[in-house]
């Protein structure tokens, strides 16, 4: 059970071949299994996963489900509100936070008739590339427990590569859904801002965070990402547009690939090699390989990292000991309340980014760093705009090596905030994108490529990443 996929447990719900219950109770005998092993779960509550099934059960009995995936369940990152049920953000501030409304984009699931499975490990606050700075401990890659498994969504990628859930929400702010994907040897999905609402998504930068799917296949992501898609009146940078992607066919003829030299500078010789043979591939299939230049590549970390700290900091000032988050016992004045709530409840990499934010957007200093990082945000996009002048979508490596080993970069935060060139660019101009596996390098460790694509065109995306998917792919785990 637990190897099929959401349309795979559709069909057999559909037949009748089996329920809700069977399937949940599948999935949660597996976390019980693998997840202190692997700790991709920071909270599952069993008895809502099993009244929920029941619910659906009842529903399907009577000839009234909601969806053709009613009773199917889905995991959700831990910054994604769930009323009633406990959502930390993988922040000690937050341990005992339990929401009193749910986010937009779980309420759509639930009117569809997905069962909440769990809530996955992160990154604390979404601020890293590793899900090592979670306040719950690290996450581990399935295909190696001495390897990250990315951040910051890495619980939600980790969970659905070892099979403790069929697909998962994640949120991406600088690559952490597509990062955390290529290093699970799994699909993950950024779609344009806008595309699926922001409300009750725990904010890290307004700005650049979006939702999306993490899954094994291509068709279950477009699945998904259609689920949770459209306007939402809550969340006023919502777009009204239709979707026209659920049912990707994978037709690459005639499709422009563009290739960027400066996305391979750096780049481990498997995973080069790995995305340069699926491009070969692509043009057997009818596409044709456009080489590009994009050199404002180079500035995306520096620009990224200044804006997302600046919106953090301010973002992060709610959680202060009185209106939300933990409140320290030590304090007497309101000042001491304030700083002792702070220093106990928010761990290292979150406080230096509130300190180098506030910085940054300090009166002498927002002119020469905020206000730049603005501007040069504007001419990263108008440069990739330009390049779908060429181009229908974007062919890069998602990440530029395999996974790296837990604590090898703790120490070296300007080394983990690099690591991210090859993904921020695509958030700094709101386009989607997306990580999809193309085999394993010479360790057995999963390489993913990055397809990405014009505002809105989400379709020619997936249908790209389903044909790569058609030639390459990846073993599941030995766990």
């Amino acid at each position: 059970m637990i190897k099929k996929s959401l349309h795979e447990l559709s069909a057999l719900l559909e037949k009748k071949e089996t329920n809700s219950r069977e399937i949940a109770s599948s999935f949660v005998a597996r976390i019980d299994e693998l997840n202190p092993k692997l700790n991709a779960f920071i909270t599952v509550d069993r008895e809502r996963v099993f009244a929920e099934a029941a619910e659906s059960d009842a529903r399907r009995a009577s000839g009234k489900a909601l969806s053709k995936f009613d009773g199917i369940p889905v995991a959700l990152k831990d910054n994604i509100c769930t009323e009633g049920l406990r959502t930390t953000c993988g922040s000690g501030i937050l341990r005992d936070f339990t929401p009193p409304y749910s986010a937009s984009s779980y309420i759509r699931l639930r009117e569809k008739g997905f069962i909440t499975l769990g809530k996955t490990n992160m990154d604390e606050f979404a601020m890293g590339s590793s899900t090592e700075t979670s306040f719950f401990g690290p996450a581990k890659n399935p295909y190696d427990i001495s390897r990250v498994p990315g951040g910051s969504s890495g619980g939600s990628a980790a969970a659905v590569a070892s099979m403790m859930a069929p697909a998962a929400l994640g949120s991406d702010t600088g690559g952490s859904i597509r990062q955390p994907a290529a290093f699970c040897g799994v699909v993950g999905v950024r779609p344009t801002y806008g595309r699926v609402s922001r409300y009750g998504l725990m904010a890290c930068v307004s700005s650049l965070d979006q939702i999306g799917p993490v899954s094994r296949s291509v068709d279950d992501a477009a699945a998904l990402l259609a689920a949770i898609s459209g306007h939402d009146y809550r969340d006023s940078t919502t777009a009204c547009r239709g979707v026209d992607f659920a049912s990707p066919v994978g037709d690459v003829r005639g499709l422009k690939a563009g290739v960027p030299e400066e996305y391979f500078v750096g780049v481990s010789t498997n995973v080069k090699e790995a995305v340069m043979r699926a491009v070969g591939e692509l043009e057997k299939l009818g596409a044709k390989a456009v080489p590009l230049s994009l050199p404002l590549t180079e500035y995306g970390v520096a620009v990224y990292h200044l804006i997302a700290m600046a919106e953090a900091s301010s973002n992060l000032g709610r959680c202060d000991g009185v209106r939300f988050g933990y409140r320290s016992p030590n304090a007497e004045k309101p000042g001491e309340l304030y700083a002792r709530s702070r220093g106990e409840g928010f761990g290292k990499e979150v406080k230096r980014r509130i300190i180098l934010g506030t910085f940054f957007l300090g009166s002498g200093s927002y002119d020469a760093f905020y206000l730049k990082a603005l501007k040069g945000r504007a001419l990263i996009a108008r440069e990739l705009k330009e390049a779908f002048r060429k181009a229908d979508v974007i062919i890069t490596p998602a990440a530029a090596a395999t996974a790296f080993a837990l604590g090898e970069k703790m120490g070296n935060p300007l080394g983990m905030y690099v690591s991210e060139i090859l993904t921020v660019s695509a958030n700094l101009a709101a386009l989607p994108c997306l990580s999809v596996p193309v085999g394993l390098d010479d360790s057995g460790l999963p390489m993913g490529l990055q397809v990405m694509a014009d505002h809105f065109n989400e379709r020619k995306m997936l249908d790209c990443a389903k044909a790569v998917e058609s030639i390459c792919g990846v073993p599941a785990p030995r766990l």
